[in-house]
């Protein structure tokens, strides 16, 4: 993992585990008093609401496990690291809303089935609710602010879960006054809103988790930085088959840069490695594969039956062997319009003789390579003169040392 985005996971993880246990400590206080109190003033909207809290005291605890797993560096097992064990664990906090939610609304409907079995709501009803909405409420700033500044989807996903008790609370508030009023069937139907609303929680953490897990990209905005980053790198001409898909709260890229198909391996390395520390600079970005093309393989190949290296050589060096000579070296490139060969012929012979490459016939040669080009340079054999300036050494300047067929 990159040193920002390892630096980024260890605040990360120690502001989920102090916000968090902020979170437990509130919620047993809260739940508590509201199962009980419920319960002594006949208000099945504060019990649900109760039970909501129970809720969010076991998935502050899913959080705890996942915070702690989710830290752990790659292995064997998990060669991208464990970051996806936080999706996990709202895809669970999700599945476990929408459970809550569907009880409350069942219990719910039970009780408006038969209003004459509603009691009356005692007042202290009321007063635990508006605790509970302004303790909520209060939790809920916390939670998000910290969460967005450690830009952590598990951590946001939790604190919204807080302002959905609030709302709740706010709802059970309203039901317990009408409930006071003389409007008994309010407490019930407050009840139903208050599980209707975890559960439309809960499917939209559990359905976004699931589109993560289903290795979702990146939004188009956050593309297109990426594609910005990579077309900035000098040597880079255009850039193909970008992807993106989400690893817990980073991201990993693959692309394909395309690059001048004549330079060395050794330059078009040297261009990728420099594309993929400009990708790494935007922290949402775990890691990043580049590969290189010479084209753009989205719209042409080369062919398949083209001549392997050792064919070609083979070749050559038959070829040369005749007047003494032996390559120095040989440049392939494979394109989609075919073989191109670049053979750089020594200065001397094996004999130590000037090279004549009358009797070779390089017309033929390319034709057995099945080349499109077969380009003919030569070295210079150069020395130091006595104020240290580089000459050539017995060679005509008259010679044609470069030939194309």
């Amino acid at each position: 993992m990159p040193s920002l985005a390892a630096g980024q996971s260890a605040e990360k993880h120690r502001v989920a585990r102090k916000s968090t246990f902020v979170s437990i400590a509130l919620n047993t206080g809260l739940m508590t008093l509201q199962i009980v109190v419920g319960v002594v003033a006949h208000s099945q909207a504060l019990v649900a609401d109760g039970f909501h809290s129970l809720a969010d005291l076991i998935s502050d605890f899913v959080v705890l496990i996942a915070n702690r797993h989710s830290g752990a560096k790659p292995d064997a097992d998990h060669n991208y690291g464990h970051s996806r064990y936080e999706t996990v664990a709202s895809l669970f906090l999700g599945a476990l809303l929408i459970a809550v939610g569907a009880g409350m609304l069942w219990r719910a409907g039970t009780r408006l089935a038969d209003l004459q079995s509603i009691p009356a709501v005692h007042l202290s009803a009321l007063a635990v609710a508006v605790l509970v909405l302004i303790s909520k409420e209060g939790l809920f700033r916390y939670m998000l602010r910290e969460a967005q500044r450690v830009r952590s989807a598990m951590l946001i996903a939790n604190a919204w879960h807080a302002r959905s008790d609030a709302a709740s609370s706010l709802v059970v508030a309203i039901g317990i006054i009408g409930s006071l009023a003389g409007v008994r069937l309010l407490d019930p139907i407050a009840a139903a809103i208050v599980g209707f609303m975890v559960a439309r929680m809960g499917w939209t953490f559990g359905w976004d988790a699931l589109q993560d897990l289903s290795d979702r990209a990146l939004d188009e905005t956050a593309t297109a930085n990426m594609r910005a980053l990579l077309l900035s790198t000098p040597g880079v001409r255009d850039v193909h088959e970008l992807r993106t898909r989400k690893m817990g709260d980073f991201a990993l890229v693959d692309a394909h840069i395309l690059v001048d198909p004549l330079i060395s391996v050794s330059e078009g390395h040297y261009i990728a490695e420099s594309a993929r520390v400009r990708v790494l600079t935007d922290s949402r970005v775990l890691d990043a594969l580049i590969h290189v093309d010479p084209e753009n393989d989205a719209l042409a190949r080369p062919p398949v039956d083209l001549p392997s290296r050792e064919k070609v050589s083979a070749e050559i060096d038959a070829a040369l062997a005749t007047v003494g000579m032996k390559a120095a070296a040989v440049d392939l490139h494979y394109l989609s319009t075919g073989l191109d060969v670049d053979l750089v012929l020594p200065s001397r012979t094996l004999g130590g003789s000037a090279p004549d490459l009358a009797s070779v016939d390089l017309t033929a040669l390319k034709g057995r390579l099945g080349a499109r080009k077969l380009n003919v340079l030569q070295e210079w054999d150069m020395k130091l003169d006595e104020t240290g300036a580089a000459k050539a050494a017995d060679v005509d300047p008259s010679a044609d040392f470069v030939k194309t067929h």
